[in-house]
């Protein structure tokens, strides 16, 4: 601060008991007692060093801050965060799993709460790790099983395919509301049952028409958008839970599919199934896993036709249920990993996906 001189007292001038003139805002000239404005800058508190922060009573200072030394200052509550507050870097926000969380095997805990948290496979994509994590022999072993019994009850009667049909569109409807990480969902997953059941019913009443099929899917997706009006949710939390609905019940509804296909389509089909997804499931390289599940498809639909009315068309049939059966494979490996999924999902959609192909194909080759 500079000196002043001194200077005769002014009539209109308060007193200052520090001997200091008025400071003069900036912009301002000091004109009083001067004819020079200039002349008055020279006399002007100008403040140099550090400046105050006043919602938090330290000096902050005028030199940029280090940013790998900054620390956070305490905020006021009335500003959550003061632009001359210092920040850390921070990277981007994805959930790290605890070491109380992980299991041995180094993968993430399993999605439980629904779509409130990020899903395993989405925080596999964030750490860049892959998020497709194959079901393995033990889910295909299982959907083997329930194909040998489809094509078995098929052979036997209409009535008698209603038994494992029943149970695989059960395990469709809870299998995808766990893949897409909404669990519980008992209303979603009774909704998307009872779709099922209404198709059979309705397929046993109409002489097995597909109409039957479509019909009751779009009544069940009128009543799916019924229901999430109803909810008080968030709109992104229904509009989700709609999808996760819609999708499911469609799938279990589709899986009835093989209750409208003729009989040896149904008994070919299922067969190609139950060999295609244990031979995708071999530890071999991705195409040529591919490879020898269609491969072996197109021979169990041969060696099945043969003893059927399709003969060896039974290989295209064979061969088009196991293309599908792949993708419904594929669908159920995006989860990161839960063995429920796989034994639900993993089991069930190879099976659920292969229907429509089984009722075309059968047809088309009858």
């Amino acid at each position: 601060m500079t000196n002043q001189p001194n200077q005769p007292n002014q009539p209109n001038q308060p007193y200052d008991p520090y001997g200091q003139q008025p400071q003069a805002w900036p912009g301002q000239g000091y004109q009083q007692g001067y004819e020079d404005p200039h002349a008055a800058q020279q006399y002007t508190q100008q403040w140099q060093g550090q400046t105050w922060e006043t919602q938090n009573h330290q000096a902050v200072s005028a030199q940029a801050p280090d940013p790998e030394t900054a620390i956070l200052t305490p905020q006021s509550p009335r500003s959550p965060q003061s632009p001359r507050s210092p920040r850390t870097p921070q990277g981007p926000e994805a959930p790290a799993a605890t070491d109380a969380d992980a299991p041995a095997g180094g993968y993430g805990p399993a999605t439980v709460g629904g779509n409130a948290r990020v899903t395993d496979a989405q925080r596999a994509r964030a750490e860049g790790r892959s998020p497709v994590i194959e079901p393995g022999m033990q889910p295909a072993a299982l959907t083997a099983l329930l194909g040998l019994l489809l094509a078995g009850a098929a052979a036997v009667g209409t009535y008698a395919l209603l038994v494992p049909l029943v149970i695989l569109q059960a395990v469709t409807a809870a299998g995808w509301f766990r893949l897409n990480g909404m669990w519980p969902a008992r209303q979603g997953i009774a909704l998307g049952f009872a779709g099922a059941l209404a198709a059979d019913a309705a397929l046993l009443v109409s002489g097995r028409s597909p109409s039957a099929i479509l019909g009751t899917i779009g009544v069940w997706v009128l009543l799916a958008l019924v229901l999430q009006l109803r909810s008080h949710a968030d709109p992104d939390e229904r509009m989700y839970g709609l999808m996760a609905t819609v999708a499911a019940s469609a799938l279990a509804i589709v899986a009835g599919g093989y209750l409208a296909a003729a009989a040896d389509a149904v008994t070919v089909g299922a067969v190609a199934v139950a060999v295609a997804v244990p031979a995708r499931a071999l530890p071999l390289p991705t195409p040529a896993s591919v490879v020898v599940s269609l491969l072996a498809a197109a021979g169990a639909g041969i060696a099945v036709g043969s003893v059927t009315d399709l003969g060896t068309s039974g290989a295209f049939l064979g061969a088009g249920a196991a293309v599908c059966a792949l993708i419904g494979h594929r669908v159920a490996s995006y989860d990161y990993p839960s063995r429920f999924v796989h034994f639900t999902a993993g089991v069930a959609l190879p099976l659920a996906a292969a229907a429509p192909a089984v009722y075309v194909l059968g047809r088309a080759l009858a």
